[in-house]
């Protein structure tokens, strides 16, 4: 059946809509966000302040404190070892499966592309959790497609029945849910969830999610909300750096996991920063949409200001980057990287099942990254959180 676009501001059949102004405060402060009038004085009572606010945020994340990412940096190092100590947690993300049913323009997934697609049995799932498990790993996210028909909710959480035997923490990166679905899947063993607004400019969410469930903004946005409410410890934030404005994506993030935290002081938040990465190649040469003005100083400067923002939330280096930032950020803004890992469906035990979602920058195992953190004097920690 032929998809029809819709109004992306209204909720769809079927999805539920929660009574929040989260919301509308976020997207107010996103649009008063000035990164630009921050002089290089407002960057310093950000540094110098204890609790830094939403206003100190902004001149964090200004060309202002572009210049001055050194002293950035020393702060920074300060709030993470004083919350974090040198632990650094190591996971690996787990495919297991890659249809989606959405036409975003960014990603390889996408319906629109004539890739492998693929899904996971339950006994090719245990395959997977016993080869990770092997490493030592103790954590691992469970990532979809968005499509409900191929990969259902009971579909996940059977999946996460099986790895429950292998892991103590499972964290989720799949489509959004209701909040009684992800009350059902944390009886399942799912322990936090993680989702990406993408972007935090509406009318820019409209022209890269032409067609699709994915389409519906407000419905996106409460996923972390409606986590909560459904008993979930934990809930990740981000936005695609690179696709908007990355200053201002940033900004509303980090506006959002905020008044989310005040609002459920008991969760655990956590950030992730992933960059604009090309998806596929075509005729070999790789193939990506986006603005691509997020170099690696910027990407480390919002990095930094998040851990000057909100010190006590984690902060998670993927393998978008390459090994040599990512072993540079380690203890001093990030405290989890992911490690061995398999962007397709599948990889981990026998040959991939379905073609990958973007090209990885950091190809590294297990081993190596744990070598290279105790190396930097850096604890690789496996295990942070034992189910009784």
């Amino acid at each position: 059946m032929k998809q029809i676009p819709y109004d992306p501001m209204v909720y769809q059949p079927g999805m539920e809509a929660l009574a929040s102004d989260v919301m509308a405060q976020v997207l107010a402060g996103a649009k008063a966000f000035r990164p630009e009038s921050n002089t290089d004085g407002d960057v310093s009572r950000a540094l110098a302040a204890e609790r830094r606010t939403a206003a100190d945020f902004s001149a964090l994340l200004s060309p202002a404190a572009e210049a001055r990412l050194e002293e950035l940096a020393r702060a920074a190092r300060t709030e993470t070892r004083r919350w974090f100590g040198n632990a650094i947690s190591l996971f690996t993300p787990l495919y297991i499966a890659n249809y989606c049913e959405n036409h975003c323009t960014y990603c390889g997934f996408g319906s629109q592309h004539k890739i492998r697609r693929g899904k996971l049995t339950l006994d090719e799932i245990r395959r997977e959790a016993e080869t990770i498990a092997s490493t030592g790993l103790q954590e691992i996210l469970v990532l979809t497609g968005e499509c409900r028909g191929a990969s259902g909710v009971e579909y996940i959480g059977e999946a996460l029945r099986v790895l429950g035997a292998y892991f103590s923490v499972i964290g989720m990166e799949i489509y959004p849910l209701n909040t009684d679905e992800y009350a059902f899947l944390r009886g399942c063993g799912a322990d936090y969830v993680s989702v990406y607004q993408e972007t935090y400019d509406p009318a820019l969410y409209e022209k890269v999610h032409p067609l699709g469930a994915k389409r519906c903004y407000p419905y996106r946005f409460a996923a972390q909300e409606r986590a909560l409410r459904g008993g979930m410890r934990g809930v990740a934030f981000g936005s695609l750096l690179g696709l908007g404005d990355f200053r201002r994506d940033a900004f509303a993030a980090g506006l959002h996991a905020d008044f989310l935290q005040k609002k459920y002081p008991y969760a655990e938040i956590s950030f992730s920063f992933p960059r604009l990465r090309p998806f596929q190649e075509i005729g070999g040469q790789p193939q990506k949409a986006g603005n691509g003005d997020v170099s690696e100083r910027r990407l480390l400067q919002v990095m930094l200001a998040y851990r000057l923002f909100l010190p006590f939330a984690g902060i998670t280096i993927s393998t978008r980057e390459r090994a040599a930032f990512r072993d540079s950020v380690a203890g001093l803004a990030a405290t989890k990287m992911s490690a061995g890992v398999s962007v397709g469906v599948g990889g981990h035990s026998e040959e991939q099942k379905g073609d990958p979602q973007f090209l990885i920058a950091d190809g590294r195992d297990v081993a190596e990254v744990r070598a290279m953190l105790t190396a930097r004097g850096l604890q690789p920690v496996l295990r942070d959180y034992v189910r009784v």
